[in-house]
């Protein structure tokens, strides 16, 4: 019985691991299509701030004095973050490898990008080797995890803590 259920664990981390590499492909896309997005957004602002004679600082601080002029600062000064943090990720996510990835979740942290990823994401049989690996990767870590809970279920059995 102990077998089958860490075979059934381990196969069930393979499964879900080794759909890992395209997901996280498919984020990056869209992280792409996000940095495009907001470089224009961002592009657009500063080249009107220009054109007023104005830095980007200075046409923020001008937009102020009404609610629609304090939101629009708020909305825009959030784009400026959103396109930094955005485009850091990117840049990392790029350089690293579809396993590598594994290990940059906190790479994959714009929230919106993440779920319309993942609202679209169809998994599939994993044939490339990254996805492969992925998967073995998933089936030794789901062997031990649970050999590891075995373990501690038999030393209470032994303690009499159950």
């Amino acid at each position: 019985m102990t077998g089958l259920l860490r075979l059934a664990l381990a196969g069930l981390l393979a499964a879900l691991l080794s759909q890992f590499p395209a997901f996280s492909d498919q984020y990056v896309q869209r992280l792409g299509g996000q940095v495009d997005a907001l470089t224009l957004v961002v592009q657009e602002f500063d080249a009107s701030a220009t054109r007023a004679g104005l830095s980007r600082t200075e046409a923020l601080a001008d937009l102020s004095g009404s609610a629609f002029r304090d939101g629009h600062r708020a909305d825009m000064t959030r784009a400026f973050t959103r396109l930094d943090r955005a485009r850091a990720d990117l840049a990392m996510l790029r350089i690293a490898g579809p396993l590598e990835r594994m290990l940059l979740p906190h790479r994959l942290r714009d929230l919106d990008t993440l779920r319309a990823t993942w609202d679209d994401f169809r998994p599939a049989l994993p044939l490339t080797t990254s996805g492969l690996m992925a998967g073995g990767l998933g089936f030794v870590l789901g062997w031990l995890l649970a050999a590891l809970t075995g373990r501690a279920f038999r030393r209470q059995d032994r303690l009499g803590w159950r």
